[in-house]
């Protein structure tokens, strides 16, 4: 368990790594709504970085 909360910072490099490289995601199809890829990406990335940080804070709390 002491090793599970000492590793769980690690998940907040997900974020970091999803979002580094934009050639991964710099383009406009698939679009969703209207909207394209890149936007559709950036915003999912916004959601998903708050709740892993929400799932690090609630996993380190003591």
């Amino acid at each position: 368990m002491q090793r599970l909360r000492r590793c769980l910072p690690l998940l907040l490099l997900i974020p970091f790594a999803a979002l580094l490289w934009p050639p991964l995601y710099s383009r406009i199809e698939p679009s969703f709504a209207g909207f394209p890829f890149f936007y559709v990406w950036q915003f999912a990335w916004i959601v998903l970085a708050a709740l892993i940080t929400w799932i690090v804070y609630r996993g380190s709390r003591t």
